[in-house]
């Protein structure tokens, strides 16, 4: 049947190789896989600001320590981030 809009050519949706992004010449890393978490992009954001401890991030990430903590290693290793300073709890071994 024919139409007043023409018809869009087909898109060829091959799959490609995945490609790194290099942070650094001596490391090469995913940093796109990195932050394409939402968590991930909320920590980056949160610490643009300020610094902060990983209980803090995961309380602005609405997550758990333990996946605030994931997140911040690999965009540690991605060369994003960096830890400045090292705390401990105050609490008493039980």
């Amino acid at each position: 049947m024919p139409t007043a809009f023409p018809h869009p050519n087909p898109v060829d949706h091959t799959p490609r190789e995945r490609t790194s992004v290099v942070v650094d010449d001596d490391c090469p890393t995913n940093v796109l896989q990195t932050i394409s978490s939402d968590t991930a992009q909320e920590i980056l954001a949160a610490l643009d600001d300020e610094p902060a401890t990983t209980s803090d991030l995961a309380a602005i990430a609405d997550t758990s320590i333990q996946n605030a903590k994931y997140h911040i290693e690999h965009l540690c290793e991605a060369g994003l981030v960096e830890a400045v300073d090292t705390r401990y709890s105050k609490k008493a071994p039980r």
